[in-house]
């Protein structure tokens, strides 16, 4: 809605893994702003591509005619699965230099794929790109009807919460877990009478996933493809080893089958970061990473898990391994859809003293150390030496205990440094969606 307003409006291109929304999302903003669509879906009329040329007069009769809808400032037009058809994507710039005054927008579920060919040229600056993930915790209740929730969550500082709101919202937080923020799984939750029938649609999502893998561009082992996607669950939130995602191929064939599950964004990778500063890319290195699954109620789907028990740390899996996936997707998307999702950890490899921090973001003027537990117990040590090492003024723990702020010391040694206190900051699972607004409060 932002879009259609804007004064220098590009033609807009979403980015997303399939069943995220973006369909959706666009016939509903042609419903409640436009008077027309005109939709064309590359993936199921391929032949339709020689529609769309350099010269946007004609494709615009021609794409009027086939459609049989009227093209004014009152048109949405939308080319859905674009990546069918590479040629449109390049045509796009020529309805931002020559018709500014229309509506594009353009999506594709296996965009990234087409992305990275080289064989044609995409109209830098003269498209808009918005990121779609699956829907947020918040948008979560929302759709449950609980709008209540949704409003005392944008409004709640770090002073402790009711204990029964508290427990309420740990009560909605264990559904997510288990139905994640697909927008089909969430309303089969919504109208469903019991849980089966969200993850009845999760098992067909998992499907239409694993036949996809014959659509890939690049020449992939469909087989390796599919053993490596199931057994994605196993290895998130850990530093990925890629004998333990297949041990009977080499590690470079592992590495370019992972890189196409991260393309069709089914996997996120969390670089290591030395973290001395910002931009924390400038010093991430690719090759020492871990995994992120698209959403956390196909993960649970995958490990097999119905219910999350409640303050129960093990019905979180080895290593908390729910919760890290819970808070990691949701940073992913912290930021503006504008920004390419990203996100980074630290890891320190040392004889006597490994230490790793869940994931570090951008916060201010320096990186934030971000670790994430289970329960409301555990040990701090990976932040206690990075908060040291660095020199970090404050750090924040996610947890299922109840939020408050506290000034501690480093109490880890660490050699060749100096004792140091900082503020920890612990917010409850549920609050990662308010986490820049309680940062700039606090």
């Amino acid at each position: 809605m932002e879009w259609t307003s804007e004064h220098n409006r590009k033609p807009l291109i979403l980015r997303g893994a399939r069943q995220v929304g973006k369909t959706w999302l666009v016939r509903e903003l042609a419903r409640t702003r436009f008077d027309h669509l005109l939709e064309v879906n590359f993936d199921r009329f391929p032949q339709k591509a020689d529609l769309v040329t350099a010269d946007i007069e004609s494709t615009l009769r021609y794409l009027s005619a086939d459609a049989g809808v009227p093209i004014t400032d009152k048109t949405l037009v939308f080319f859905d699965e674009v990546q069918a058809a590479p040629n449109v994507l390049h045509a796009l710039r020529y309805f931002y230099e020559l018709r500014p005054d229309l509506h594009v927008i353009a999506a594709g579920s296996l965009l990234d794929f087409v992305l990275e060919d080289h064989d044609f040229s995409m109209p830098v600056g003269r498209v808009s790109a918005y990121h779609l993930g699956p829907m947020s915790f918040e948008e979560f209740l929302a759709a449950h009807g609980e709008r209540g929730l949704v409003d005392l969550l944008a409004e709640t500082g770090i002073d402790a919460l009711p204990a029964s709101i508290h427990a309420r919202l740990l009560e909605w937080l264990r559904r997510f877990v288990v139905v994640g923020g697909l927008p089909s799984v969430v309303r089969a939750s919504v109208e469903g009478a019991a849980d089966r029938a969200a993850r009845l649609e999760q098992e067909d999502l998992l499907q239409t996933y694993r036949d996809d893998f014959n659509k890939y561009l690049r020449s992939v082992d469909v087989a390796l493809l599919r053993r490596m996607f199931d057994r994605l669950p196993a290895q998130i939130g850990r530093k990925v080893k890629y004998v333990n995602l297949d041990r009977e191929v080499s590690s470079a064939k592992v590495s370019l089958h992972l890189r196409q599950l991260r393309l069709a964004r089914l996997a996120f990778a969390v670089e290591h970061t030395a973290g001395n500063g910002l931009p924390l890319g400038a010093e991430a290195d690719p090759s020492v990473f871990k995994l992120l699954h698209l959403d956390i109620g196909l993960l649970s789907a995958q490990l097999g898990v119905r219910e999350i028990a409640p303050f129960e740390e093990m019905a979180w899996v080895n290593e908390g391994q729910l919760a890290k996936q819970f808070i990691g997707q949701h940073l992913l998307y912290r930021r503006s859809g504008r920004i390419a999702p990203q996100l980074h950890c630290w890891l320190r490899q040392a004889k006597s003293s490994n230490a790793e921090v869940d994931y570090l973001i951008d916060a201010s003027t320096e990186p934030l150390p971000i670790e994430v537990k289970a329960g409301t117990g555990g040990s701090l040590k990976s932040l206690h030496v990075f908060c040291r090492t660095k020199r970090t003024p404050r750090a924040v723990r996610f947890y299922t205990g109840l939020p408050h702020v506290e000034r501690i010391s480093a109490s880890v040694p660490v050699p060749g440094t100096q004792a140091h206190d900082f503020e920890l900051i612990s917010l409850p699972l549920y609050l990662v969606g308010q986490l820049d607004r309680l940062l700039a409060s606090i």
